[in-house]
């Protein structure tokens, strides 16, 4: 037995930190699936219409669930509640003259409500498809072969030739992308965007999809005419109002001419050489600096965020663009040399998104 304070207990104690994390990184994945189950359970939308701290006994009551697996319950909240997806209460029950175990939401758990025009729970359940999931099984695969995705040492085909291929992924993708995009249009309406778009009579929103960030700023900006342009099936059938519009096109071919041109989480799907095409494409479209012209970039700047979280979003993005899409989240070192690559003569960063920075380039 080793002696309080020996290498020996040192080396031991470190071995075992050492074991509890390889330990707590390689079931990870419990935390995401739980998150998961208890969407597909609508559990965070029964514990907020219950209106009041409602008991285990009472959310088992309201579950779909075979009721002989309602212990179950207890143990997949127990570590939601670790994780601060809900609060746990104690709740007197006076009738009975004793506690009883409740939940409440959490500023977390309000982001998964189904009726929430914030709800980010699509994106969840896209990153957890199936389809989605089997590449990261082929990385080492991936690696040693010849193809440019691991998506596609699975599937076959690229991201994007799949998802056509399958609708139902194909619209789980069309609805996780607009409810980022409430998200951060909602963000970028409290903030003060007025200097951001000040003076802008005609935007842009390239693959801006079913339009709905321009939307947001048709709404806030009435004066200013919007146009999204994405491909012609993305836009077929969706109808404009009085400043904004939508047209169908190529990124890679032709951006209608505007003052400003918006390009909302794009860039990182693509590769350098394509990024400078579309990043041509945008100056060709806009008027020079003097007159107001300028692109706004909306995605990473990798190490423009000291929170740990936020670090951590930013590499499993990254990591996620490199499975998928043969993209990547880029340094402002990168973003700079693309800027510049493709005719910018200069640029503005500015993190107020979170994990998420809104650049500004200049003609």
């Amino acid at each position: 037995m080793a002696l309080p304070g020996t290498e020996v207990e040192s080396t031991t104690h470190e071995l075992l930190n050492a074991h509890a994390q390889v330990w707590n990184h390689i079931f990870k994945f419990i935390l995401p699936m739980s998150l998961k189950c208890a969407i597909e359970l609508n559990i965070p939308d029964i514990i907020k219409n219950h209106g009041k701290p409602m008991t285990l006994s009472e959310l088992i009551s309201a579950l779909p669930i075979d009721k002989a697996k309602s212990d179950c319950i207890r143990r997949l909240m127990r570590v939601l509640v670790h994780y601060k997806f809900f609060i746990q209460v104690d709740i007197e029950d006076e009738k009975e003259q004793k506690k009883e175990t409740g939940y409440l939401l959490t500023p977390t758990s309000n982001l998964l409500l189904k009726d929430s025009p914030l709800c980010v729970a699509p994106f969840l359940q896209l990153v957890l498809d199936p389809d989605l999931l089997k590449p990261w099984n082929s990385l080492s695969e991936w690696l040693a072969g010849d193809r440019v995705t691991a998506f596609e040492t699975t599937h076959g085909l690229m991201f994007w030739e799949q998802i056509k291929r399958v609708p139902s992924v194909n619209g789980l993708f069309n609805e996780a992308m607009a409810a980022d995009t409430r998200f951060l249009s909602h963000v970028l309406m409290l903030q003060d965007c007025g200097k951001l778009f000040e003076g802008v009579e005609s935007l842009v929103d390239v693959a801006g999809g079913t339009g709905t960030m321009a939307k947001a700023i048709a709404h806030a900006f009435p004066e200013m005419k919007c146009t999204v342009l994405d491909l012609p099936h993305v836009v077929s059938g969706l109808e404009g109002f009085g400043n904004l519009n939508f047209v169908g096109g190529d990124i890679f071919q032709e951006i209608p001419a505007a003052d400003v041109v918006l390009l909302k989480w794009i860039l990182h799907n693509w590769n350098d050489e394509a990024c400078i095409k579309v990043l041509k494409k945008c100056r060709e479209a806009i008027p020079g600096k003097e007159k107001g012209g300028k692109v706004i970039v909306i995605d990473m700047v990798l190490g423009y965020n000291e929170d740990d979280t936020m670090k951590e979003d930013q590499l499993f993005q990254d990591m996620i663009m490199m499975v998928y899409l043969n993209g990547k989240e880029r340094s402002e070192k990168e973003w700079e040399k693309l800027f510049l690559d493709a005719g910018f003569s200069g640029y503005k960063i500015t993190p107020t998104l979170g994990v998420r920075s809104i650049i500004e380039v200049f003609p």
